[in-house]
């Protein structure tokens, strides 16, 4: 489950540079997060990649207008649009930025070396044509806040009844070492500044019930000792795990999706 997407903070970061909130220095800088460096290839006028400042600058002198998100999984195209080669490596990827206003999108290629612990990361940004359409299967972010609320409450009741550490203390300390992680350690916002508190707020909860969802897939078979058991959490996962990614897209998308980033 993806719980902080490099699509998100892409999007919530350029929505935010377009607005006019942050300078293109802070918000690239927010985008690369951890990682050690993001490139942009395929960029209209460019021969090569070209860092995240300049690119950001060249979509928006294009004419882009906003940046949404899509995290699509085999079965499930949430978010995308076309045509069928973006589609196919946006599933490839389970992410994609798509940009409003220009018919691009932007799929991240990620390249890991060294132990665990001490990862050197880099992302390459693939800028590809899309489908200016209606994007599959986004919620609203009232929509989305419902259905996570239903979600959660029904994921913790079921996984309780069969015993999986991920409705118990093993998850609460997870989640308490991820909020610790994103407030004292990076120094910014869940989302990037002018999103309404809504997005936040749905964000937040959409980020815990992915959280929950990796603690009980993660976590052994705690008591789903049989075959019967075991499908059943995966029954108990999958449709949890499905609503919070519609909301995370809700969440990032809801500058775009109703002109809501505030100057």
């Amino acid at each position: 489950m993806l719980v902080e997407p490099r699509s998100g903070l892409l999007a919530a970061w350029g929505n935010a540079l377009l607005a006019g909130l942050v300078s293109p220095d802070d918000a690239a800088l927010a985008i690369v997060g951890e990682d050690a460096v993001h490139r942009v290839e395929g960029l209209p006028g460019e021969a090569g990649p070209v860092g995240l400042t300049l690119a950001l600058g060249r979509l928006r002198a294009l004419g882009a207008t906003g940046f949404r998100v899509a995290l699509p999984v085999p079965g499930h195209p949430l978010g995308l649009s076309g045509p069928p080669d973006f589609n196919a490596r946006a599933l490839e990827a389970e992410e994609a930025v798509i940009a409003y206003g220009v018919p691009y999108g932007l799929v991240p290629e990620v390249s890991e070396a060294g132990p665990e612990g001490d990862l050197h990361v880099e992302v390459v940004w693939r800028v590809l044509p899309v489908r200016e359409a209606p994007p599959a299967d986004v919620p609203s972010l009232s929509e989305a806040e419902r259905e996570l609320a239903e979600a959660l409450r029904d994921a913790t009741a079921a996984l309780a009844r069969l015993d999986v550490a991920g409705s118990g203390p093993v998850a609460e300390a997870a989640v308490d070492a991820y909020r610790a992680r994103a407030e004292g350690g990076r120094g910014r916002d869940v989302l990037a500044p002018g999103y309404p508190p809504r997005a936040v707020r749905v964000l937040e909860l959409a980020q815990r019930v992915g959280l929950l969802v990796s603690v009980a897939y993660g976590s052994g078979h705690g008591g789903a000792v049989s075959a019967s058991e075991i499908a059943a959490r995966g029954a108990a996962l999958r449709p949890v795990e499905r609503v919070a990614r519609r909301a995370l897209v809700a969440a990032y998308n809801a500058y775009v999706e109703g002109g809501e980033v505030r100057r």
